[in-house]
């Protein structure tokens, strides 16, 4: 198998916990494959999570922020982890998405032509990626009471920039799960790492 340029992004504020154990076990598969592996956990770096005038004035991106672009343009695959918070990903995360997922670096608008408004470059083509997701609510129900939350992270981000495939996989209830339950997830998440999945 062919290794990759895997970038983690660990969207949860709390590294010491289940989710945080999913992007672990992840990146230890990943590291064990002999993928090379990059990693940011998105509550220890510093940034403002807020975009102030939309892209009418583009912020400084802060050292953090250029960080994770660098790693994103680096990346074969890019691995989202994350807990479902309010039927989302947790404002810290949408945050680095507002300001960072720029016109220039994650797409580019048509601005003459047929497409002129309505079309868009897709400039982070060429990369895959996969998207875990933990919950206390079984996801199917989730889905049947409130539709997908996933749709945002999928299809108006990623697929957005050009992320082809971008792969899912959602996890619950993690509270109501036994010990035995979350190790079989985690060794499983292990597996998907080694396979850059």
């Amino acid at each position: 198998m062919k290794t990759k340029n895997i970038f983690i992004l660990f969207g949860g504020t709390d590294k010491d916990s289940f989710c945080g154990s999913v992007a672990d076990a992840y990146e230890a598969g990943a590291r064990g494959a002999g993928h090379m592996v990059k990693r940011i956990n998105v509550g220890e770096i510093s940034f403002d999570p807020i975009l102030y005038k939309g892209y009418k004035v583009i912020q400084t991106l802060e050292p953090d922020l250029q960080l994770v672009q660098t790693y994103m343009k680096w990346a074969d695959h890019v691995v989202v982890v994350y807990p479902n918070w309010w039927g989302t990903m947790p404002a810290i995360l949408k945050g680095l998405f507002d300001r960072m997922f720029l016109p220039g670096f994650a797409f580019r608008f048509q601005k003459e032509g047929l497409l002129k408004g309505i079309g868009w470059e897709k400039l982070l083509s060429g990369r895959s990626a996969s998207v875990f997701i933990t919950m206390n609510v079984y996801p199917l129900l989730a889905w049947i009471l409130y539709g997908d939350n996933s749709n945002e992270i999928r299809r108006n981000i990623l697929k957005f920039a050009g992320f082809s495939p971008v792969r899912l996989m959602k996890v619950g209830p993690v509270e109501r799960m036994s010990q035995t339950q979350l190790d079989t997830l985690k060794a499983k998440t292990k597996k998907l790492g080694a396979k850059a999945w």
